[in-house]
């Protein structure tokens, strides 16, 4: 089989069989400055490519929560994990003034106005994992901004924190 079939065959370019012929990936030979490949072989190497690892299971924990940043709270039976610093999580940045005000926000990499981002922050008042449940919570706050409502900003809180958690 020559370059051109087996790339057509296994879904590749024909820069990439021919990687493989060098590397010795898959077994060829070259004749007259023309790979022939082995078709078992490549058979072999499609079916290692097809094979996925399947995604590891984010799981939340007291451990997990609390090695990115989380601060565990345990009182009269209830243990939790708060996350105080859930805006980064959601993706609400904030560079501040020496008075305390916002100087500059953005949220998920696009700039907002700095009432936006107060209204954002203000959108969601505590987040915490409850170990007796297994789940994240969160109070609402009373603000919602234009730019995502209290809801879409939970759901980037929690996509955030299964990030992290991820990759630890």
């Amino acid at each position: 089989m020559n370059t051109t079939a087996a790339a057509t065959k296994a879904n590749v370019t024909v820069a990439t069989i021919r990687t493989w012929c060098r590397n010795g990936v898959i077994t060829a030979t070259k004749t007259a400055g023309r790979w022939t490949i082995d078709e078992t072989s490549l058979a072999h190497r499609i079916a290692i490519g097809a094979m996925k690892r399947p995604a590891r299971p984010v799981v939340l924990t007291v451990e997990n929560l609390t090695a990115i940043g989380g601060r565990r709270w345990q009182k009269n039976g209830m243990d939790r994990v708060y996350i105080n610093d859930w805006a980064t999580f959601a993706g609400i940045e904030t560079s501040h003034y020496k008075t305390g005000n916002i100087a500059s926000a953005s949220y998920q990499g696009n700039g907002v106005s700095n009432s936006q981002a107060y209204k954002l922050l203000g959108s969601i008042d505590k987040v915490w994992f409850d170990t007796a449940d297994g789940k994240l919570h969160c109070y609402y706050g009373y603000d919602e901004s234009r730019v995502a409502t209290r809801k879409e900003v939970w759901a980037a809180v929690v996509t955030g924190i299964r990030a992290a958690v991820a990759a630890r």
